[in-house]
């Protein structure tokens, strides 16, 4: 029996409608770029497993500093006790993150990341004594499934059943360089006229809406102007974060250092599970009392890992080398040079780039899990190559180690299955 048919048993998996999508294809080895199936079938992973593994599934590198970690210290809880990786991976994390960050706050994942945000947010307002309940997001934003996170996400297909029980939000356009004006005359009468605790945004890049680069400018003006009025800051970079945009993190385009910001996804280098909410110190010592109930009470189990944090240790150390700085540069040059072959084909109504991020539009109208994306999915597939469309966007975001080889067929193959279309 293939893992396949076993594993329609008992497992429920996520983003899937059973019913007509019943099948999931059965991985038993990841090296580098490249995934293996069951049948000894191999397929580049294009978009690093969700942006996770952006050094190569299984780097020799991470794996050996996780298995020294894991001969020493496997798991402590992080209410009582601190450990050395944890330390070292917070003093590494300050010396990379925005020079206005000052405390690292350990999580599980991107949503959680994003939640502990929210929270910290509302509970700075509350231990002034200014209590706020609104926040302001981006349309068509994505931040997560946890419901602070699902609040502030303005995808419907993921929140539709849920919204009636959501924190609540008001959103603004994104900025596209023609519309500044409007988002701040917005923004204005928003923070006039209700209690805004914060912005929350994904800088630059919003990654599930289909890979949309808005305006660095505009953006700067937006988080500019909610700082001179009072309401916090919070960057999602779970998936901008780490040499993605080019930058360390996407902020680091941006003039206007945000106050919070949520990193996971390529921290650990996609090995383990692990998150980052980092703050700084002005929102820290709002939470410094003889008053036990001004203390920050948010916890999870697993926080501060010590393998996830050897292994996101060792991630930092990778991307800070010569070598993948180099990479990402490399790639960044390649994707241009695509964007530029590609954008005239009869199919594409437009490309956009930044960093190691490519994506380009069809010029079709298609549903987010519709049977045309299954076809361009399939269609990947079996040229090796695993892209998954974002609706009628397919984008890249490969690994920093990939080959030349490697990445002019994933070129060609989207290519290849556009003319198929």
């Amino acid at each position: 029996m293939t893992l396949q048919e076993r594993d329609k048993k008992h497992i429920w998996h996520p983003l899937k409608q059973h019913q007509t999508h019943p099948n999931s294809l059965g991985i038993v080895k990841a090296k580098g770029c490249i995934l293996t199936d069951e049948h000894g079938n191999e397929y580049i992973d294009a978009i690093s497993s969700w942006y996770t593994c952006m050094f190569g599934h299984c780097n020799d590198f991470i794996t050996n500093r996780v298995y020294q970690q894991m001969q020493q210290l496997d798991q402590i809880m992080f209410s009582d006790f601190t450990h050395p990786a944890a330390v070292e991976l917070s003093e590494k994390l300050i010396q990379i993150l925005p020079e206005n960050q000052a405390k690292i706050f350990f999580n599980d994942n991107g949503s959680t990341a994003v939640e502990s945000a929210i929270k910290m947010a509302l509970q700075y307002y509350f231990n002034i004594g200014d209590k706020r309940t609104t926040f302001i997001a981006f349309e068509n934003g994505f931040h997560g499934d946890t419901f602070g996170a699902m609040s502030t996400s303005g995808l419907s297909v993921y929140n539709g059943p849920f919204e009636d029980f959501l924190i609540n939000i008001h959103r603004i356009p994104v900025p596209n360089g023609e519309n500044h004006a409007e988002i701040l005359e917005q923004l204005s009468e928003i923070i006039t006229n209700n209690k805004i605790a914060a912005f929350v945004y994904e800088p630059i890049v919003q990654g599930a809406a289909g890979m949309k680069i808005h305006n660095i400018e505009g953006l700067n003006q937006i988080i500019e102007y909610c700082k001179n009025n009072d309401v916090l800051t919070i960057a999602d970079e779970v998936m901008t974060g780490f040499g993605k945009t080019g930058k360390n993190f996407a902020s680091d385009h941006v003039a206007t250092k945000p106050d919070i910001i949520c990193l996971s996804k390529a921290l650990t280098g996609g090995l383990v599970p692990m998150a980052i909410t980092s703050c700084t110190q002005k929102i820290y010592d709002a939470f410094l009392s003889n008053d036990i109930a001004k203390g920050y009470f948010h916890c999870h189990t697993y926080s501060a890992n010590p393998i996830g944090c050897a292994a996101a240790i060792a991630s930092i150390d990778l991307l800070t080398s010569e070598k993948i700085q180099e990479s990402i540069r490399r790639i960044s040059t390649s994707h241009i040079e695509f964007s530029e072959k590609i954008k005239t084909h009869a199919k594409v109504k437009s490309t956009r780039s930044i960093g190691v991020i490519f994506a380009l539009d069809l010029d079709t109208n298609m549903e987010r899990y519709g049977t045309l994306r299954d076809l361009l999915l399939s269609s990947f597939m079996k040229e090796g190559v695993f892209l998954r469309p974002l609706g009628n966007t397919i984008y890249i975001q490969v690994p920093y180690v990939i080959t030349d080889e490697q990445l002019e067929k994933v070129y060609t193959t989207i290519e290849k299955v556009l003319n198929q279309l």
